[in-house]
């Protein structure tokens, strides 16, 4: 990996590739989204025995996405915990990812949209419940679709405003309130299509609207 200013950049081919296996997405999301877990935790919670999530969580460790956590006592034996390591990790641009690059990171942005996506989803079936396991939380899933004209540098300032956003947030855990729980948050940008020679009236007037109304929030 290498240090670059405003996050870790993931170059090596072999940490995307660990990266990307979908178990591994999985165990990373358990990790973050519910704290430091043994390898047997993550065996009943993903449906998997103990020796195949151990061998993931080395994977993981390998190149830095999972760590040791304090070892517990449990039932007169010594577990090994593991937790998430925190940080602002970026993947290379499209334009500097080799072929065999864009292979994986296609892969792994699959697996982790389709995640991403079987997680809201569920979460808000349950929220229709009338007693759930979101309770009063039902209420937050807010969400904003909208489109605003940009420059690439803008586009990149954009990011970086939303990144600091987040880390503003952020606070150790001796920090946060009661009551607080983890919300997973993501930001996906891409460039409209560009319109057709034939179309470009019809275009403008279409962006001109949508600028108009730049914002659905919810």
């Amino acid at each position: 990996m290498a240090e670059k200013p405003g996050g870790t950049e993931i170059t090596e081919l072999a940490a995307l590739k660990a990266l990307a296996q979908p178990r591994r997405q999985q165990i990373l999301q358990h990790l973050t989204l519910h704290g430091p877990a043994t390898s047997a935790i993550l065996a009943r919670a993903l449906e998997l025995n103990t020796g195949a999530t151990s061998y993931h969580l080395r994977e993981l460790a390998r190149y830095g996405f999972v760590e040791d956590a304090a070892a517990e006592e449990l039932g007169g034996r010594r577990a090994r915990w593991w937790r998430a390591v925190p940080g602002d990790r970026r993947f290379p641009p499209r334009s500097r990812q080799s072929p065999e690059v864009r292979l994986v990171m296609d892969e792994l942005n699959r697996h982790a949209y389709a995640a991403d996506l079987a997680l809201f989803e569920r979460l808000q079936r349950d929220s229709r419940e009338p007693v759930g396991e979101l309770g009063e939380w039902a209420d937050a899933f807010p969400y904003s679709r909208g489109s605003i004209r940009l420059t690439l540098p803008e586009l990149h300032a954009f990011f970086e405003e939303f990144i600091a956003l987040m880390n503003r947030y952020k606070r150790p855990d001796a920090d946060i309130p009661p009551g607080a729980r983890t919300v997973h948050t993501r930001l996906l940008a891409f460039p409209a299509p560009l319109p057709s020679p034939a179309n470009d009236d019809a275009a403008g007037n279409k962006d001109a609207a949508d600028n108009r109304r730049e914002t659905d929030a919810s």
